[in-house]
């Protein structure tokens, strides 16, 4: 380990005292990998020595050390700690620092990887996720809240026992659902749990398992479809939204070349984020969403204006980085992907600083469907830029049509013909 690895006395005795002593070079190499900069580094050091301190304290071995832990650190620690100062006590530095530490360490073979469970409710959820994602091509996150759902549903009737589907009975589904109802009762909660549970018992129907009188009793909360309007963006919005990118701004070309993905082409969020560099076709002025919420391939047209924006990024503000993604992270990492979050981030902000109170990036989407309707196109074409699978998720822009809505509308009574 090098002899002086961050600049506090206190923290570089700390470290060179604990059982992570062996492994802080490659703690440090770690962080140089990914491009921290000199006072991150040294932050985060310094919390390591904290964490080193409170390891030798407490007589926990190196191979110990996991997820469990770092909590127990950061709960149970850090709320009274009485170490002396400096020392680092910033519980998200402290965190970060910790599961970067802890990374390195499964690395190095220090630390044994971490146990997939295997109770019986482990072993049934990853069939059941398997199931989504195979044969049904769910997205990630549509499998994370049935995962999640299905889980506490088995765990409140088996608990660590095994699974037995034939043992259930309706008063099963109508007893959990209300004690989870009682703690959350709002509507996208019981459509949650009611499609939840449904999707759950067709995948026990395939495994052979007569549960159709289990789904039966599941109702759905009263939700009518295509009951609200779409909010879409005016023209003026759109207008000031786009010049809500001022050259003082940090990263103006990217959050610039954001919007115009999502307000140009309609791309969500999750699209933004994970579009490559090798998905644009510069030569034919055409762009590939690879990872969409369908699983498909789309290729579209790629508008000059939007061409511009991602072109004037990529030259005067992308950092170098191997990242094959088009947008990449502005903080170390500069390796990672970013997620879909940092791009409803960046609009969001753009949305505050226009003065747009709401955070709706979706918004943009139905901008594009109500700008398509307004020049004349039909709900199909709107169907197929929006990509979507089925002509019936884009009927609730039928309500934006007005021109061809004026034209089937009846005289309200009594009034003039």
């Amino acid at each position: 380990m090098t002899s002086t690895p961050c600049p506090n006395l206190n923290a570089n005795r700390w470290l060179l005292d604990s059982v992570l002593a062996p492994h802080i070079d490659a703690f440090v190499a770690h962080l140089t990998d990914g491009r921290y900069s000199a006072s991150a580094s040294n932050r985060y050091l310094s919390c390591i020595a904290h964490f080193a301190r409170w390891l030798k304290q407490s007589h926990i071995a190196l191979s110990k050390i996991d997820e469990a832990v770092i909590i127990k650190f950061l709960d149970e620690h850090l709320p009274r700690c009485d170490c002396p100062a400096p020392v680092a006590r910033t519980r998200r530095d402290l965190r970060a620092a910790c599961n970067h530490l802890l990374l390195v360490l499964r690395n190095d073979g220090a630390v044994p990887m971490p146990v997939l469970g295997t109770t019986p409710i482990d072993e049934e959820l990853r069939n059941f996720d398997t199931y989504m994602r195979d044969a049904q091509g769910l997205a990630v996150g549509t499998r994370c809240i049935r995962l999640s759902i299905v889980r506490r549903f088995l765990f409140w009737k088996y608990g660590k026992r095994t699974i037995v589907i034939s043992a259930l009975q309706a008063s099963d589904i109508r007893k959990f659902m209300a004690e989870q109802l009682a703690r959350l009762e709002t509507v996208s909660n019981a459509s949650s749990l009611s499609s939840s549970l449904r999707a759950y018992f067709r995948y026990r129907t395939i495994c052979g398992d007569r549960v159709q009188g289990l789904a039966g009793v599941i109702s759905s909360p009263a939700n009518w479809s295509l009951a609200s309007l779409p909010r879409s963006l005016s023209a003026d919005e759109i207008d000031r939204l786009l010049k809500a990118f001022p050259p003082d701004l940090p990263s103006f070309r990217r959050g610039y070349a954001m919007v115009r993905c999502a307000h140009d082409l309609g791309l969500r969020t999750s699209e933004i984020a994970n579009l490559a560099l090798t998905d644009i076709d510069w030569k034919n002025g055409i762009i590939t969403v690879r990872h969409n919420k369908s699983l498909r391939e789309d290729i579209m047209p790629l508008p000059e204006t939007t061409g511009e924006a991602i072109m004037n990024y990529l030259r005067f503000e992308r950092l170098p980085t191997t990242n094959p993604a088009v947008f990449v992270r502005l903080l170390a990492p500069h390796d990672a992907p970013i997620s879909a979050y940092a791009v409803h981030r960046v609009i969001r902000e753009a949305y505050h600083r226009i003065g747009i109170k709401h955070g709706r990036t979706h918004a943009l989407r139905h901008t594009v469907a109500r700008r398509m309707l307004e020049h004349g196109s039909s709900l199909k074409e709107v169907a197929d830029i929006l990509r979507h699978r089925s002509l019936n998720t884009s009927l609730i822009y039928a309500k934006l049509d007005s021109r061809n809505l004026l034209a089937v509308a009846l005289p309200w009574p009594g009034s003039a013909k």
